[in-house]
């Protein structure tokens, strides 16, 4: 399909009819690696969620439990399955926290009265980050566990990784501010910019800083920022919201959702039904695994033991996210269709040997096309 270079109004998106994909129809995914979950996952939820509710930030029972059910230790814990217990305690509890800051603050209120209060909470939450006890933020108890996060984290992480950290942070508040002004504007990117948008919402870069900080190494910036491993970590972030997008449709076509998932950005500038664009949306995602798995390989060869324990976990990264969303209460069980999460719940994901575009080049995306530079084929 033809390439958009630019967002256009969402009204021009095609109606909903025969071509709408029901949320609730998983297609298999297409993941040839296993994932792995730390042994201590258990331990560290509860410790976790003993933080949270002695914290104070759930304003009542329901939110308490909605916010549990995503599980966020288990995220943590397939991310860096082989991390240092409390590194990953940390991680667990900064993930509670952001789906917290998620629901109250960032989903709490219409599209429209939203754009000019989240680049204030951005702004305000990234100096709490760089200078710890400036009560940007204010003295409630969002702001007293961030504070408490700020300062365990500045203990355990050297000051390049709590750098990278707070770098995380600001890229993942910078995409959702883009999403809430298209929403805003009514505004659908397109595919090349959503795909880079996306990767700074989903916290791309964010989750990366915490795989460091979880297995204790500090990879150097000439490799880190290489070609070929921003390469890996934006692959690896865009496959995950991909995959998000995807496992979240029920949740989110509930919600109403403010901003469009992939397949409605490619069923809009394609002008397409919805099951042709999840077509589309599959191999897209599928290129992208094809070329993380041969990227990966080969930076690998000339890789140390640090780097290669990263590259591993970002595998583990993509199947993990895969696994846990298929349990996690919050999808498996979405919001809209229930009071409270339902225990047990599964999305029933299945896996596919192949992926459903076979083809090894760039997608035709200029924003992700560069991928394809960093890999001999």
């Amino acid at each position: 399909m033809p390439e958009t270079t630019t967002g256009t109004p969402a009204a021009a998106s095609p109606a909903a009819g025969p071509g709408v994909v029901p949320p609730e129809e998983l297609p298999p995914f297409y993941c040839p690696v296993e994932s792995a979950v730390h042994p201590a996952v258990r331990r560290i939820e509860e410790r976790a969620v003993a933080w949270l509710d002695a914290s104070g930030v759930f304003p009542d029972a329901t939110e308490r439990a909605w916010n549990l059910a995503t599980n966020a230790a288990e995220f943590s814990c397939r991310l860096a399955p082989y991390g240092d217990e409390e590194r990953l305690l940390l991680f667990a509890q900064w993930t509670y926290w952001l789906f917290a800051l998620d629901d109250t603050r960032l989903d709490a209120a219409p599209a429209a009265d939203r754009g000019p209060d989240l680049a204030d909470l951005g702004l305000r939450l990234v100096r709490s980050l760089e200078a710890p006890g400036s009560r940007m933020l204010g003295s409630g108890p969002m702001a007293r566990a961030l504070d408490d996060l700020v300062l365990r984290t500045r203990a355990v992480a050297g000051p390049v990784q709590y750098q990278r950290l707070a770098d995380g942070v600001r890229d993942l508040l910078l995409g959702a501010a883009w999403q809430h002004g298209n929403a805003r504007r009514g505004v659908v990117p397109s595919p090349a910019e959503y795909a880079a948008g996306r990767i700074a919402d989903v916290g791309t870069r964010f989750d990366a800083a915490f795989v460091e900080i979880a297995n204790g190494v500090e990879i150097p910036g000439e490799r880190l920022y290489s070609g070929p491993v921003r390469a890996l970590v934006e692959a690896t972030g865009f496959i995950a919201a991909c995959d998000n997008d995807l496992l979240s449709r029920a949740k989110e076509a509930g919600e109403g959702a403010a901003a469009p998932d992939l397949v409605r950005v490619l069923a809009h500038h394609h002008r397409c039904s919805e099951r042709e664009a999840l077509a589309a949306a599959l191999a897209l995602r599928d290129r992208a695994m094809t070329l993380f798995l041969r990227l990966r390989e080969q930076t690998a060869r000339g890789a140390d033991a640090d780097l290669r324990r990263f590259l591993d976990d970002l595998g583990h990264w993509i199947a993990g996210n895969i696994r846990w969303s298929d349990t996690a209460p919050r999808y498996a069980s979405p919001r809209p269709l229930h009071r409270l999460p339902v225990p047990g719940a599964v999305l029933g994901v299945t896996r596919r040997p192949d992926p459903a575009d076979p083809r090894t080049g760039p997608p035709g995306l200029p924003t992700i096309d560069w991928w394809w530079d960093q890999s001999a084929r």
